[in-house]
C-alpha cells in the first residue's frame, strides 16, 4: 500500500477510565475502563483511515509483548505499520486518562520510548520520497522538533503540527516561522505559544499568524473556532452536542480537516466538515 499521508510521533495503548459522574480529586465512582490503541500520531492516522486516506506511521513500538498485540491491532485497522522502528530493548508506550461527566480529570503519557528512541523513526524517509501532507505530533522531543523544523526534507512540505497537551505546546515555537506549516492548537496551547492568554479563538489564530505562522487553526471547546490563512480568516460555531469522552477529540478534528482538504473542500467547509467530525466523536455517536 502507498501512503497518501504520514503521521510522525506516538503510537501506544490508551488506557482509558470514563464514568459518567462529575468526578473531582479523590473520586472513587463506578465507570468502564478499556484499552484501545491510541497516541496523537495514531489517533490522527486512525481517523485518517476511517475517511479513506491510508496513513503511513513513524514511531517507534517496542518488541515486547504489548508492541506485538499493538502491530497486530494497527495491521488489522488497515494502516501501514512497516514504517515502525521496532526496538529490542524499549518498551511500548502507554496513556492513562480518567475522564468523567465534567470532562478529563487526569491524564499520564509515558512517551519515554518515543523520547529516547529520537530521529531513528525519521529513517523510513529517505525511501518514501513523499510530498503529501505529513503530521507531525508534540510528543517528540523538544530538539527532535526543532531539528524537523530546519530539515531541508521538510522545508517545502505540508507539515500539519498537533501538540500533544497544553503542556507540551511550547515545543512547537520553532514551526511559527516555517513556511508552510499548518499549526492546529485549542485556545490555552495558542495562549502559550504566544506568552499571553487569548480572548477567543479568531484572535488567537490571527495572532499566531502574525507571528509568522503559515496557517493556524485553533478550537474553543464549544465555543467559536477559526481558521487563519494567508487568505484572511474564518471562523465557525460547533454544534451543540452532550459531551460523552474528550480524549481524542481534537485528533479527530485534525484528521477530518486533511481529509476534507485532501477531498478539495475549500477553507470554509474543511474547518466546518472537521468541527462536525468533533462534535459527532465528543457525543460518542461513532466509536
Amino acid at each position: 500500500m502507498t501512503p497518501d499521508i504520514l503521521c510522525i510521533g506516538s503510537v501506544l495503548w490508551d488506557i482509558i477510565g470514563r464514568s459518567n459522574a462529575h468526578m473531582q480529586k479523590g473520586s472513587d465512582v463506578p465507570g468502564r475502563i478499556t484499552r484501545i490503541p491510541g497516541g496523537v500520531a495514531l489517533n490522527i492516522a486512525m481517523a485518517a483511515r476511517a475517511y479513506g486516506l491510508s496513513p503511513a506511521l513513524l514511531s517507534v513500538v517496542g518488541r515486547d509483548a504489548e508492541g506485538d498485540e499493538l502491530i497486530a491491532a494497527l495491521d488489522r485497522l488497515g494502516l501501514i505499520t512497516n514504517t515502525i522502528y521496532r526496538s529490542d530493548d524499549l518498551p511500548t508506550d502507554v496513556y492513562m486518562a480518567v475522564e468523567g461527566g465534567n470532562g478529563l480529570i487526569a491524564a499520564i503519557a509515558d512517551a519515554h520510548s518515543l523520547e529516547a528512541a529520537g530521529d531513528k523513526i525519521l529513517r523510513p524517509l529517505d525511501d518514501l520520497g513523499f510530498d503529501g501532507p505529513i503530521v507531525v505530533d508534540g510528543n517528540l522531543t523538544q530538539d527532535l522538533l526543532a531539528r524537523i523544523a530546519r530539515d531541508a526534507r521538510f522545508a517545502g512540505a505540508d507539515l500539519r503540527i498537533a501538540p500533544a497537551s497544553p503542556g507540551k505546546a511550547e515545543r512547537l515555537l520553532p514551526f511559527l516561522d516555517h513556511g508552510s506549516a499548518t499549526l492546529y492548537v485549542n485556545l490555552e496551547e495558542a495562549g502559550l505559544l504566544l506568552h499571553a492568554p487569548q480572548p477567543d479563538a479568531r484572535t488567537a489564530a490571527e495572532a499566531l499568524r502574525a507571528r509568522g505562522l503559515h496557517r493556524a487553526l485553533v478550537t474553543d471547546g464549544p465555543n467559536l473556532a477559526a481558521c487563519a490563512h494567508a487568505g484572511g480568516t474564518v471562523a465557525h460555531q460547533p454544534r451543540s452536542v452532550m459531551v460523552t469522552r474528550v480524549t481524542g477529540a481534537g485528533d479527530t478534528f485534525m484528521a477530518a480537516h486533511i481529509a476534507a482538504e485532501a477531498g478539495g473542500a475549500g477553507t470554509d467547509a474543511a474547518l466546518a466538515r472537521a468541527l462536525e467530525a468533533a462534535a459527532t466523536y465528543v457525543s460518542g455517536d461513532t466509536y
